[in-house]
């Protein structure tokens, strides 16, 4: 056995096993065994409550299919676009793979209904969290490559990713706007653009960031988004755009 720690999972009720095969059918997947599958489902939540399974959660497989699906996406974009350099390739790979990506394919998939969690966190809908949705697609994506192998692991992850490149090759994705501006605010005025988180609010699990952009004494904001990281992306837009629009204007 390859995961010891089954000794102590719960037995698959009749109805959830109806459930994990329907999931499989509408997914394309073909597990072998089925408590591998409904492992990817467990969120910590679950297992923080329930003692007897105090270790039977999704987070090891989480952690094994992100390296997964990393590999099968940076393999499929070396073969797919020969005429990138590597950063051009790790920045449409980190878009492909990120949680913003995922999370639309889990609710697609339905996982969101097969989701295991908590009492507290069903009745906070962390169900619809876009982090626990990416991970729990990471997680099965962990426990499919362990039920049947890296080649039924990359079918299913092309499945569903090489739509996504696409979208992105055709600039339909996410541009890096905290890139393009910090490129040309260096080459322009020899200076670096300043992001400032104005305020933090809502629960944990459903956070709203606000946040800003100055460079040349000039501010850009405040934007908002459901992650850091997405609201200062959106500031560095409408930074970077403004200023590209009045570099035109100039000449």
């Amino acid at each position: 056995m390859i995961i010891d720690f089954f000794r102590i999972a719960p037995e698959i009720a009749p109805e959830r096993l109806k459930k994990l095969k329907f999931f499989c059918r509408i997914t394309g997947l073909k597990f072998n065994d089925y408590k591998l599958l409904d492992l990817a489902f467990h969120h910590r939540s679950y297992s923080n409550e329930i003692k007897p399974h105090r270790h039977y959660n999704n987070e090891r497989l989480e952690f094994l299919g992100d390296s997964v699906l990393g590999a099968v996406t940076a393999s499929f974009l070396y073969k797919d676009m020969p005429e990138k350099s590597e950063g051009d390739l790790s920045k449409i790979k980190a878009a492909a793979v990120s949680e913003k990506n995922l999370a639309p394919i889990a609710l697609k998939f339905g996982i969101d209904k097969m989701l295991i969690m908590g009492k507290g966190a069903e009745i906070n809908k962390e169900f619809e969290s876009p982090s626990i949705l990416a991970d729990c697609m990471e997680a099965i994506i962990g426990a499919y490559y362990l039920d049947s192998g890296y080649a039924s692991a990359e079918k299913y992850v092309l499945s569903f990713i090489v739509p996504e490149v696409r979208k992105i090759q055709q600039d339909q994705g996410v541009k890096d706007y905290k890139s393009l501006l910090q490129e040309f605010c260096q080459k322009k005025y020899r200076s670096y653009p300043e992001y400032k988180l104005l305020s933090k609010t809502g629960p944990d699990h459903d956070q709203t960031f606000n946040v800003s952009v100055s460079l040349k004494n000039v501010t850009y904001g405040p934007v908002s988004a459901k992650s850091k990281k997405q609201a200062e992306q959106n500031a560095a837009k409408i930074a970077y755009e403004k200023i590209i629009a009045n570099e035109k204007i100039k000449y």
